[in-house]
């Protein structure tokens, strides 16, 4: 693996960081950076008849094995209409399967099947080089200052939404 080449947009944020043109800088490059992350699965998805929506389904359902179809509508903050027609698409692919829940028969429990473990885990892997280049080109304390700064974004009840990426 070729040394990471610093980022040629690189300056320091300014003392003045609060005033309008940082907070617009931030703003932007928080745009074309989720842009261009996710433009490369976008392609993936869309030869599948996928979207986006369809990816962060797959993703959360990935991470957390039989997350219940309400905890996932909380997680995406969604409609409850949308969410089946997004999980509609996905278990007609045979990506996503659904169980009733053992405790609660009402509950649907959500899995991925063996063909969506396969399907999400080759999206994560372009997400993960993408974000693995640029994290060795900032270093560890820019990205450590990255997640501070999106964490922040999350309203602080929310924050506990996220906590499963830590435990991993």
């Amino acid at each position: 693996m070729a040394a990471p080449t610093p980022i040629e947009t690189r300056r320091a944020a300014s003392p003045l960081f609060l005033r309008e043109a940082e907070i617009r800088r931030g703003v932007e490059l928080l745009y074309f950076g989720y842009s261009h992350l996710y433009r490369g699965i976008d392609t993936v998805l869309a030869e599948q008849g996928l979207g986006r929506a369809h990816h962060r389904a797959l993703y959360f359902i990935s991470t957390r094995p039989d997350l219940t179809v309400s905890e996932l509508l909380r997680i995406l903050a969604i409609t409850k209409q949308s969410l089946g027609r997004v999980l509609n698409d996905l278990t007609a692919r045979g990506l996503v399967e659904s169980r009733v829940g053992q405790v609660d028969r009402r509950q649907r429990r959500l899995r991925l099947t063996p063909e969506g473990r396969v399907f999400e885990s080759n999206l994560f892997e372009a997400l993960r080089a993408k974000l693995s280049e640029a994290y060795a080109s900032a270093g560890q304390e820019a990205v450590t200052g990255f997640w501070d700064v999106l964490e922040g974004l999350i309203p602080r009840e929310d924050r506990g939404r996220v906590a499963g990426a830590e435990r991993g």
